[in-house]
């Protein structure tokens, strides 16, 4: 027992030296130099953008499908279908629109998966053989900031989950008074429910990303059946989904049309940062096949949650005579009895956890991936994990995104233009441009052959701008309507901006690419970026060495884009 005192009196000894060191001198923060297995010495690095090490592939087939349920089993997926219904489109409508933004998501997060299960590296390295060194730090920040508002948006809905389970345990916690203004967004029932949410989902952040599949498994085992129990139950109690859910739509025409293909982007936009950013995650491959899983697990887990969402919100016109597009609106419900209580308790319970899950898998892990590529000498996965939970759990005010159903398909609408560029170049210049040949070492140096011109591959930022520019009027007409004029033509090419940037950045970076090829990336063979031993580094070089002299570029390739300067 004094021993236990002892080592508990000099660990808190040490942590009060620690905490003191932050506070009063910054340097402290400074992590120290890690040596790399890959990047030259003067590059400052650390090992969590190294390529992984074999002994943390770890994920296999069955992993990415329990990655996938725990991104797609949430209160966001079930919203988006069911708050399709509020825009006047019908059930039938709903359904179909969340199967083909389910396909427009699936296929490219399996071509950009193949760039982490193939060669181990995460997002934001793979940027830089489109991108270049230094542009590819564009896609990094925007799809850091994105992550941050996404990381939000699940933090608030399980926010809204605690706010249940506590009235489920203490009844007159829903009589707990208001003081805070509307303009708010949010009452100080929500505020202490959101805090409690932020203190429970901290340390869970901080879970290697190579032992996540515990989690995942945890949240299949417990979300399907309790999800199913709960439409079973609202459709049994209304007898049905009755007229509401075989309703024809209340719009029709172009206006139809249109409506269709904004929803189709929102449903889409809100998994369009995945499509690009799937090697932070495919990286752990355990084999090159495992990711291919993908493809049919997405739709299927979409629809199926997208479905379960309308049949309930159709049951709630009935039961309630108003639309709960939420669970969580179906589970205030219950509050009147014991019984109810109880199951209100459970099932928000299990929602709690569905959302811890998708916020540490899709969101926290993506911006920490950014952010340690960006700060290398502050930051680390650890450490962005929890710069991600203060700055997206509080500063941007998440619970104002999601006070209506109309707000949140307009967020995700807007969420989709910046990604989809990037997420089609990665898609054509690893398949169709380098034939998904990378020379791997070349990417972690800022003088290698993927420096392009001072670190710009001006075909990729030419792209970008002719794909993101045409859709920026009607974005600032999505903020602020009341303020913004533009013509109809800008209005409706926005409702279809996903599919209109992935296709047409395709098309553009690849045509870009054959009239003016950039020849010292267009390497004959991979070269991998696995840690080697002393006696094997001769081996890699030898076989960079061959590769480019395949190409007519020989020498290393910091010296070949320093000598060929191709713009």
């Amino acid at each position: 027992m004094a021993d236990l005192r002892e080592r508990v009196a000099v660990r808190g000894k040490a942590l009060n030296e620690k905490v003191h060191l932050r506070l009063t001198q910054p340097n402290s923060w400074k992590l120290p130099k890690q040596p790399s297995s890959i990047a030259p010495p003067h590059v400052w690095t650390n090992a969590d953008q190294d390529p992984v090490p074999e002994e943390k592939q770890t994920w296999t087939s069955w992993t990415f499908v329990t990655y996938w349920y725990s991104d797609l089993v949430t209160i966001s997926t079930w919203s988006a279908a069911s708050s399709i219904m509020t825009t006047g489109l019908s059930a039938t409508d709903a359904i179909l629109i969340v199967f083909v933004a389910a396909i427009c998501n699936a296929i490219p997060t399996v071509l950009n998966g193949a760039v982490g299960s193939d060669l181990h590296i995460s997002f934001p390295i793979a940027m830089r053989a489109s991108y270049g060194y230094w542009l590819s730090y564009f896609c990094v920040i925007s799809r850091g900031i994105l992550a941050l508002f996404w990381f939000g948006v699940q933090s608030a809905s399980g926010g809204a989950c605690v706010q249940q389970i506590l009235i489920a345990l203490w009844p007159s916690y829903a009589q707990v008074p208001n003081h805070l203004p509307a303009s708010a967004g949010i009452t100080t029932q929500g505020m202490c429910a959101y805090f409690l949410y932020w203190l429970l989902q901290l340390p869970l952040l901080l879970i290697p990303t190579h032992r996540l599949q515990y989690l995942f498994w945890l949240k299949t085992a417990l979300v399907t059946p309790m999800a199913i129990a709960m439409v079973i139950w609202i459709s049994v109690q209304a007898g049905g989904a009755g007229d509401f859910f075989y309703a024809p739509a209340t719009v029709s025409g172009s206006t139809r049309a249109w409506l269709w293909l904004s929803s189709l982007t929102s449903v889409t936009g809100g998994f369009s940062t995945i499509a690009a950013n799937i090697p932070d995650f495919s990286r752990f491959s355990k084999n090159r096949g495992a990711q291919y899983w993908q493809l049919p697990f997405i739709p299927f887990f979409k629809v199926l949650v997208g479905g379960l969402g309308i049949v309930a919100a159709a049951a709630s016109q009935k039961l309630y005579h108003k639309t709960l597009w939420n669970p969580l609106d179906i589970i205030s419900q219950w509050q009147g009895t014991p019984g109810g209580r109880a199951a209100a308790f459970f099932c928000a319970s299990i929602w709690l956890l569905a959302q811890i899950s998708v916020n540490i898998s899709a969101n926290a892990i993506s911006f920490a991936n950014d952010i340690t590529t960006l700060f290398p000498r502050v930051f680390n996965i650890r450490r962005g994990t929890v710069f991600a939970s203060l700055i997206g759990g509080w500063a941007l005010c998440p619970w104002i995104i999601i006070a209506s159903a109309a707000a949140f398909l307009n967020f995700m609408s807007a969420y989709a233009i910046f990604m989809a560029p990037i997420a089609g170049i990665l898609t054509c210049d690893y398949w169709l441009v380098k034939k998904r040949k990378y020379d791997v070492p070349a990417l972690y140096n800022p003088d290698g052959i993927y420096t392009y011109w001072n670190g710009i591959n001006w075909r990729a930022l030419v792209t970008t701008l002719l794909v993101i520019v045409p859709l920026l009027p009607a974005l600032a007409k999505k903020v602020t309507p009341q303020n913004v004029t533009i013509s109809q033509g800008l209005q409706n090419l926005f409702a279809f901006n996903w599919l209109y940037g992935f296709v047409v950045s395709v098309s553009l970076y690849y045509f870009l690419n054959f009239f003016f090829p950039h020849r010292p990336t267009l390497i004959d063979r991979v070269v991998p970026g696995y840690k080697v031993g002393s006696g094997d580094v001769e081996d890699v070089d030898a076989e960079r060495q061959d590769s480019h002299e395949k190409t007519g570029e020989a020498g290393d390739s910091h010296v070949l884009a320093k000598e060929v300067k191709d713009v």
